[in-house]
């Protein structure tokens, strides 16, 4: 619900002093004051994301930057935000969750998907400590170092349900594309 509402909280131009409450208090963690040890667990957790799904992680920094959830326009990373940017990388996002499904695809273990991830886990990471006035290099490599975590783990995963439950892969394809999005757009939401 929360997730729901700050979505369209940029679109509505609304926002209510509950609804602000709520999000600072969530979890019981106030999320106002980002310290350094949020920023750099934020950062390790959107490459997590990236893990899953490589283009997920720039997708919703770019909407969050673009929104004005974080502010990184006085950094090298201030592009994110533009229009052009939010629609290419969304685009390029939806191709990847398209092309994910293909039986052909390759392991995202594989290393040029390892690759991808590392560096759009990194790409990602920085960002979000940007916008919590943190070391922008050390937000690189906790991103890129949670790419590669969230690939193995993404892997194991989603190869062990589909032999436990006994499903065509797709199906736990498309909720990983779920808990991507969400679990994306929830870590953005925190600034």
């Amino acid at each position: 619900m929360i997730l729901r509402l700050s979505i369209l909280t940029p679109v509505l131009g609304i926002e209510s002093p509950l609804f602000r409450l709520v999000k600072r208090r969530m979890l019981g963690v106030d999320f106002t004051a980002m310290n350094a040890t949020s920023a750099l667990a934020l950062a390790f957790a959107i490459g997590l994301i990236c893990g899953l799904r490589s283009l997920t992680g720039p997708a919703v920094v770019s909407w969050a930057a673009h929104w004005k959830w974080i502010d990184i326009n006085n950094s090298r990373l201030a592009f994110f935000g533009s229009t052009g940017s939010v629609f290419i990388i969304s685009a390029l996002a939806l191709v990847e969750m398209v092309v994910d499904k293909l039986p052909k695809t390759p392991r995202r273990t594989a290393l040029p998907g390892l690759i991808a991830r590392l560096v759009l886990g990194g790409l990602s990471g920085s960002a979000l400590c940007a916008a919590g006035n943190q070391s922008v290099a050390i937000g690189a490599v906790l991103g890129g170092l949670g790419g590669l975590v969230g690939a193995y783990v993404g892997y194991q995963a989603r190869s062990r349900l589909v032999k436990a439950l006994n499903v065509p892969d797709v199906v736990i394809a498309l909720i990983e594309d779920a808990v991507a999005i969400g679990g994306g757009f929830l870590i953005v939401s925190r600034f």
